[in-house]
């Protein structure tokens, strides 16, 4: 039967083919920011694009300027594997609220504390059907239109069953969601009775709609994955798989051929360094240096943010890459880039680079250098379509040592109970 509900066209649309008509052109000047590799530069930004990039001091300003001293200029990070409506649900006494306005209340601001990150683009996924329904893809569509202009949010329709007599219902509703404005479709085949046929179903709608595949698996079943790889291959615009954990549990022999088998079909892997997500049982992270030595695109994603597959989770992609870099021996540049150009890859996004003409999505984290970057990136400015949208200011301060203090290094200090001065802030 024909949906007869009314659809929003704008909600699946990418919201910067959106911005690129409606958008002013204001002007901002990025002033001494450092680059990774070592030029300290003036980046001059136009609308939503990086208009032009000089060496410090070069270029005038048409508008304000931003003194970035002291900062590394990175192209911002994507966040490609959230789960919005279940975020921040850890502490609630029972279970998490159901009611459309909670849960768009929880989407938003889980959206915002990424976005103080650095994440300037994110992909949730929502669970539909059962007794909820599209309530909760609804709430986090809202969150999406809310959000407009400081972050974009795009939504994964996440269905539970979708074979037999049981998964007719969920197929229906799948549709339904696409339509309603899903962008992005996609399952945990693992959890179906059939997870050929689970898959098999994905593929024809996203193919119906032309819309990309993101599939929550853990991969420990080479076979299944194999058969995955071959049902996906070519299929545009992209298929992404995640967390695959399971693939760190193979025989080295048998999670080589997957990789490869993943690789030929052109497949992205989505990780969970920071812990595993709504789902999954698996708390390890998938191989990624196998995986990258394959060909894969590896991408880093978040998961759950606390709620209770995670209940300290974060959020931050910066703390991704850093556990990337610290526990699976990736350089600070493939590791910051699987947070950055991989992630922004697998949303189908444009690249970023500080060369004019790139999109102006940008981070600029309080260090001189990519690796202590990651180590203790407290300060941050993010930058979205030009302009500044989230900062994030951390002061340290030491106090006297002792009566000899003045012999000790120069350290920034608290004042003094005598001197009528309070820590800064």
């Amino acid at each position: 039967m024909p949906d007869s509900r009314p659809r929003r066209p704008d909600d699946s649309a990418p919201d910067s083919a959106e911005a690129a008509t409606t958008d002013p052109a204001p002007t901002l000047v990025l002033s001494g920011a450092r680059l990774t590799d070592g030029r300290a530069v003036d980046v001059r930004l136009s609308g939503s694009r990086i208009e032009a990039v000089g060496t410090a001091g070069s270029l005038t300003a048409r508008g304000p300027r931003i003194d970035l001293r002291g900062y590394l200029l990175l192209p911002a990070p994507a966040e490609p594997h959230a789960h919005g409506d279940t975020a921040l649900t850890a502490d609630g006494a029972g279970p998490a609220s159901g009611h459309p306005e909670d849960i768009q209340r929880r989407a938003t601001e889980a959206a915002l504390l990424q976005l103080g990150h650095g994440a300037t683009a994110l992909r949730a996924h929502v669970r539909i059907g059962d007794v909820q329904g599209l309530v909760a893809l609804e709430a986090v569509l809202q969150a999406r239109r809310a959000l407009r202009g400081l972050a974009d949010l795009t939504a994964v329709a996440v269905p539970r069953l979708l074979t037999g007599i049981a998964g007719a219902d969920g197929l229906a509703m799948l549709r339904d969601a696409v339509k309603m404005g899903a962008a992005v479709v996609g399952g945990c085949p693992d959890l179906d009775p059939d997870p050929t046929g689970y898959t098999a179903a994905v593929l024809e709608v996203a193919a119906e709609h032309g819309r990309p595949v993101d599939l929550h698996t853990d991969g420990e079943d080479p076979a299944r994955l194999a058969r995955l790889a071959a049902m996906s291959g070519g299929l545009r615009p992209g298929v992404t798989l995640g967390p695959c954990a399971g693939l760190a549990h193979l025989p080295l022999e048998t999670a080589s051929r997957a990789a490869d088998q993943l690789a030929a079909a052109g497949i992205t892997v989505v990780c969970l360094p920071q812990g595993g997500c709504t789902g999954s049982e698996r708390r390890t992270t998938a191989p990624v240096r196998l995986l990258r030595s394959a060909g894969v695109r590896v991408a880093a994603g978040s998961g759950a943010l606390r709620d209770t597959a995670n209940p300290v989770g974060r959020g931050d992609p910066l703390e991704a890459a850093y556990l990337l870099a610290s526990q699976h021996g990736l350089r600070a540049e493939h590791a910051y880039a699987t947070v950055s150009t991989t992630a922004r890859a697998a949303l189908g996004l444009p690249d970023v680079r500080v060369e004019a003409g790139f999109p102006a999505e940008l981070l600029a984290v309080r260090g001189e250098q990519l690796s202590a970057a990651l180590s203790l990136a407290y300060s941050r400015i993010v930058i979205h379509r030009g302009r500044i949208v989230a900062r994030t200011s951390a002061v340290r301060e030491y106090c006297d040592s002792g009566p000899d203090a003045t012999a000790g290094p120069d350290l920034p200090r608290q004042g003094r109970p005598d001197s009528g001065t309070g820590p800064k802030s």
